[in-house]
């Protein structure tokens, strides 16, 4: 049995994978937790499925015919942030940096528990629900000459250039920008980024370097992300701030 959405014009998951078998699995068992779900055999039949349809989440396998997974995630990145979860045989640290690196936001190993693969789904789903009230909320607009950022169109550039930051990444640095000025608690991004409250301190301190990466003219010494020891983080900028 194929469980495919082919007239929705949103579902929560799109399965990137040619492993026809593994899908058919995979989407009755989140089918039956009731996340709903399209599959799709190659990168290229993503894009052009996504011209047409929207996602929630992406599950996305490394190794695909003709465009690799990590060049689909690139390429679609390039046009809108999806939460993108890999799936990949590949065991190596190596392969799950890189899969970090070109906009995934997590990484599961081949084969993986079903149960596993719906927690991390319906949390990626639980994200996207607290992105998208952010998104009708006042909007932020940040322009020092050096970082620009607007929440209404979900841009950033750094220096002139645009950066395609991941989903959590994003998530991270409008949070922030909403409390411009304000010391902003671990616990609060564990709620409110994360959308549970348990997230572990090391996993926020690494998605926050790779953030100051990412915006920082010295990502050694951070001028708008600052580290407020034993309370949480203060995110300041120059120049314009709407709020």
């Amino acid at each position: 049995m194929t469980w495919r959405t082919e007239l929705a014009v949103h579902t929560d998951v799109l399965m990137i994978d040619d492993d026809t078998d593994l899908a058919d699995s995979t989407l009755e068992y989140l089918g039956a937790f009731g996340v709903s779900t399209h599959h799709v055999r190659s990168g290229e039949e993503a894009l052009t499925w996504l011209e047409k349809h929207s996602a929630s989440t992406l599950l996305l396998d490394v190794n695909l015919p003709g465009m690799s997974g990590y060049a689909t995630c690139r390429e679609i990145r390039h046009r809108q942030v999806i939460p993108t979860l890999f799936l990949s045989g590949r065991t190596s640290e190596d392969d799950q940096v890189l899969a970090l690196s070109v906009g995934g936001d997590d990484f599961l190993c081949k084969p993986y528990p079903m149960s596993v693969l719906l927690a991390k789904v319906q949390r990626a789903l639980a994200r996207a629900r607290t992105s998208a009230s952010a998104s009708t909320a006042r909007p932020i607009v940040i322009d020092d000459g050096w970082l620009q950022f607007d929440s209404t169109t979900g841009r950033v550039h750094v220096d002139g250039h645009e950066v395609h930051l991941t989903s959590l990444e994003y998530r991270l640095l409008r949070h922030l920008a909403s409390r411009h000025g304000q010391v902003v608690t671990k616990e609060d991004l564990f709620t409110h980024v994360w959308a549970e409250p348990l997230t572990s301190d090391s996993t926020l301190s690494v998605h926050i370097r790779r953030l100051r990466r990412r915006i920082e003219r010295d990502p050694d010494h951070p001028a708008y992300l600052r580290t407020v020891w034993g309370r949480g983080y203060l995110f300041e900028a120059g120049g314009q701030v709407t709020r």
